[in-house]
């Protein structure tokens, strides 16, 4: 049995082999030492053969699934060793082999599984000409596959991983690239990294394994025409899943190959920074955009609202056929109403199919699916009066599934069993054997009954029994102060503490029927729900259109419902470059504050004379929220959603790129400005003139100089460059001078007021600059200690004192100007001593001492402060 462990355990080396051993599944070696630390089990030892015992561990087979659901969420792939014949038959050792190997993007166990959240397994290939990226969801069906072919190909394929949020991603032990792509991206988005081998990329086999697995003479037939890096990476993930699966995946019945510029591209930083799916501090769902927008009453329709939300539009006119949609639907309360009852009792018919087509379907599934078409007549009938051409479609897509509904209710018991193989599934009337057979094992079960009674009578022993256990079959039982009155046909089977057991030649003969019938009557129904299976399986791909339908239409019944309680508007979308909002609204912050209280402001941007807004205004004020909110405002309009506004109309975005707050990679060796510097490289060697930026404190993780400096170029790089709609907070108050000097750029600031020492956030956005940073007031309410407050105020009175000169010219490059002496922020770009400056330049720092260095800092700082 050892040799046959290792045999096997030498082909799956990289997975935890689960070897079934009678009611347990036994782990040996080092694969015992894993487990019973990360599932916290006793570790033991079996003899085998070697000097030393092996390690061992093991769980009950009834109870594997919890233990590997647990491995999976760490990360670890399992592989499952089965005895795959009849120990009863078995001649010698049985036989075992190894019947399925999960892997976190393999999971389809309901347990492990998010409802409204996809689980992918990505697959990678880079080739001579690009990257070929596919990815699937075993669970649903769903299988994609594009390619990367121009362009930065790190930062697109970071953008689609990003997108996807794949539990998995297989590669090309080829592909060193990819491989250092991923390693360096891992621990941002969490994911499993498996190589395999490169032969299976090879584009023959891959050819060949689509063409079996879709049953198609050319992959051509896919749609692949010209998308060659699709065909390596779609085919190695095929045969991937047929290594690790083990059995056919009929539900993957087809690739759905898209293109990367149809839908609006976002990074992982801005992802993040907009919270569209997950906060950014505890990574939950309360909080983000998602959790806004989220009324969707089925699994499906909440994974396909995630999608969207995902992948924006860039086409007009199917943004505003979703937004026709969702306003007729938002108008029609008794249409919203009726839609919400329909999805009440509609189960998750993609997994559903999943499950039906992987052969792990029980006779509740069958229940639940067939609960859930019984639903789709009246949907159908809903929305045949309907006037939007999206709800037609929808419509149109739908099948009522008849026969499979009659055939669960005419075979399936309302609460069957859920195990497949005891029986107690199939209802009375649909199969005569069965019937027959039934009948006979209640006839035998009625006879033994009555059996009792005659016993007592004919022997006269009140207390005489009939019973029944797994061991020893039916038994009649008889206390020890009746045993000289038992009959001598009785014969002795048992004798415990206080009585005998016996059997009779005649209950034996019954029994035999009974129990022969139950044997029989659990096979013919095990057999039966087989077939059944097999029916509906065929059904599988109308099945799957359905659910896709009904998931897009409870997505569109979902920002229906939002828009009537929160009171959103329906946006005018258009190709142009303007966006105009009118008393926008942060759809989350409004949420989440209890008194309705939020302030609403208007937006402006077009690429002539509202391109560059320059906000300022101090810390907690609301800019942030503010530029936020226009960014998720557009991104909502996109989708298909109402908007949190009195009037909206807005330009199609072809990108959204954020830059916001600080924070540091110290695994990467990247400081707060290095990542700072990072996303802005990434932002402004992306953008076209159809982006939208949202800029918050550009230049801010380094000197004041170098930071102006950088924020400065940052916005006239924009303006002369990209001309793209941009949002640009700042606490660089030089900046507002370019407003009049750059054509595009204005200035915006959040009102204040002031009362006395303190201040009030009126959270209003106006024209025009600010005149303080009240960088002090904030610190106060903050609660810092009061004498470090009086002190900072003491200090910002002598700086305020300082005169400062900046410099300008008609091309807005740096002249000389005058500041008033009430300038409230210190302008370093007013220092020009020529003395100090030519020092400064004269110093060789790589053959500077500590000790020379703070000594020359202090002869400069004296200089400085005599100036």
């Amino acid at each position: 049995m050892m040799q046959q462990y290792t045999d096997i355990k030498n082909l799956y080396k990289d997975a935890l082999l689960f070897f079934r051993l009678g009611d347990f599944y036994e782990l040996f070696f080092d694969d015992a030492i894993t487990a019973s630390r990360e599932l916290e089990i006793a570790l033991t030892g079996r003899d085998c053969g070697l000097d030393e015992r092996a390690p061992m561990c093991g769980v009950p087979h009834h109870s594997v699934n919890n233990y590997i659901n647990r491995l999976i969420a760490k990360g670890y792939k399992v592989a499952i060793c089965d005895q795959v014949e009849d120990p009863s038959e078995a001649k010698g050792i049985v036989k075992r082999d190894v019947v399925r190997i999960i892997t976190p993007g393999t999971v389809i166990d309901a347990d492990l599984l998010e409802e409204k959240k996809n689980n992918y397994l990505m697959c990678l290939y880079e080739g001579s000409t690009g990257v070929g990226i596919s990815y699937v969801d075993i669970s649903t069906g769903e299988l994609f596959s594009t390619e990367i072919t121009e362009g930065n190909f790190q930062q697109s394929l970071q953008d689609e991983i990003s997108k996807v949020q794949p539990k998995e991603i297989i590669y090309s032990s080829e592909n060193k690239h990819v491989y250092e792509v991923l390693y360096a991206y891992q621990k941002k988005l969490d994911f499993y990294m498996n190589e395999y081998e490169d032969w299976r990329f090879e584009y023959q086999h891959a050819c060949k394994e689509l063409q079996e697995h879709f049953k198609i003479l050319s992959v051509d037939g896919l749609g692949f025409h010209g998308n060659h890096l699709g065909v390596f990476s779609t085919g190695a993930l095929i045969d991937y899943l047929k290594n690790t699966q083990k059995r056919t995946l009929n539900h993957l019945n087809k690739v759905q190959i898209y293109t990367l510029n149809t839908t609006m591209i976002l990074d992982f930083t801005t992802r993040r920074n907009l919270e569209l799916v997950e906060t950014i501090r505890d990574k939950k769902k309360k909080g983000s955009l998602l959790w806004v927008l989220d009324k969707t009453m089925t699994s499906m329709g909440g994974r396909m609202l995630r999608k969207w939300l995902e992948e924006p539009l860039l086409d007009v006119k199917k943004i505003h056929d979703r937004l026709n949609a969702v306003e007729v639907i938002k108008e029609d309360i008794l249409l919203r109403k009726e839609l919400k009852e329909a999805f009440k009792n509609i189960y998750d018919l993609e997994r559903l199919s999943g499950k039906i087509s992987y052969g792990s379907v029980n006779a509740r599934d069958l229940i639940a699916l067939k609960n859930s078409l019984m639903s789709i007549p009246k949907i159908k009938e809903i929305l045949c009066s309907q006037e939007s051409c999206l709800l037609q479609n929808l419509q149109s897509q739908i099948n009522e599934h008849r026969e499979i509904t009659t055939l669960i209710e005419k075979a399936i018991l309302d609460e069957p069993s859920p195990n497949i193989k005891e029986g107690n599934m199939i209802k009375d009337g649909f199969h005569r054997d069965l019937d027959e057979l039934r009948r006979a094992s209640k006839e035998g079960k009625l006879w033994i009954s009555s059996l009792e009674a005659k016993e007592r009578d004919k022997t006269g022993i009140k207390s005489l029994k009939i019973g029944y256990n797994k061991v020893f079959g039916y038994f009649i039982e008889v206390t020890k102060s009746n045993l000289h009155i038992v009959p001598k046909e009785y014969i002795r089977k048992q004798t415990l503490a206080n009585c005998e057991r016996y059997i009779t030649p005649q209950l034996k003969e019954i029994e035999l029927k009974v129990l022969g019938a139950e044997e029989k009557i659990i096979l013919l129904e095990y057999q039966l729900f087989l077939e059944i299976r097999e029916i509906i399986e065929k059904e599988v791909p109308k099945i799957q259109a359905t659910a896709h339908a009904i998931a897009q239409l409870d997505a569109l019944y979902s920002l229906a419902e939002v828009a009537y309680e929160n009171g959103y508007i329906k946006p005018s979308m258009n190709d142009g470059e303007a966006i105009h909002i009118l008393e926008g609204r942060h759809p989350v912050v409004e949420k989440m504050l209890n008194n309705n209280m939020f302030i609403a402001n208007d937006t402006y941007l077009d690429q002539k004379e509202n391109g560059i807004s320059i906000i300022t205004g101090p810390n907690m004020a609301g800019k942030s929220t503010y530029m936020r909110q226009v960014a998720l405002i557009v991104l909502m309009a996109q989708i298909g959603s109402f908007v949190p506004a009195k009037a909206a109309a807005i330009g199609i975005v072809d990108r959204i790129f954020t830059r916001v707050g600080a924070s540091d990679d110290l695994g990467q060796g990247q400081s707060t400005f290095m990542v700072e510097m990072s996303e802005m490289a990434n932002i402004l060697n992306n953008a076209s003139s159809k982006s939208l930026l949202i800029l918050d404190e550009i230049g801010r993780g380094t000197s004041t100089f170098d930071g102006l400096s950088i924020a400065w170029s940052v916005v006239e790089y924009i303006s002369d460059v990209l001309k793209c709609k941009t949002l640009f907070s700042t606490h660089y108050h030089e900046l507002t001078e370019i407003e009049g000097k750059m054509k595009t750029v204005k200035n915006y600031r959040i009102a204040v007021e002031e009362e006395g020492e303190d201040i009030v956030f009126l959270r209003k956005v106006i024209e025009g600059s600010a005149d303080k940073s009240y960088g002090i007031q904030v610190a106060k309410l903050a609660g810092l200690p009061n004498h470090v407050i009086k002190r900072a105020q003491e200090i910002l009175i002598g700086l305020e004192e300082e005169k400062n000169t900046v410099q300008y010219s008609q091309d807005h490059k740096v002249v000389k100007d005058t500041i008033s002496e009430t300038s409230e922020q210190l302008n370093f770009t007013a220092f020009n001593n020529e003395e100090v400056i030519r020092e400064l330049k004269g110093l060789n720092l790589m053959e500077t001492t500590p000790m020379e260095a703070l000594n020359i800092l202090y002869q400069l700082h004296k200089k400085v402060i005599n100036l």
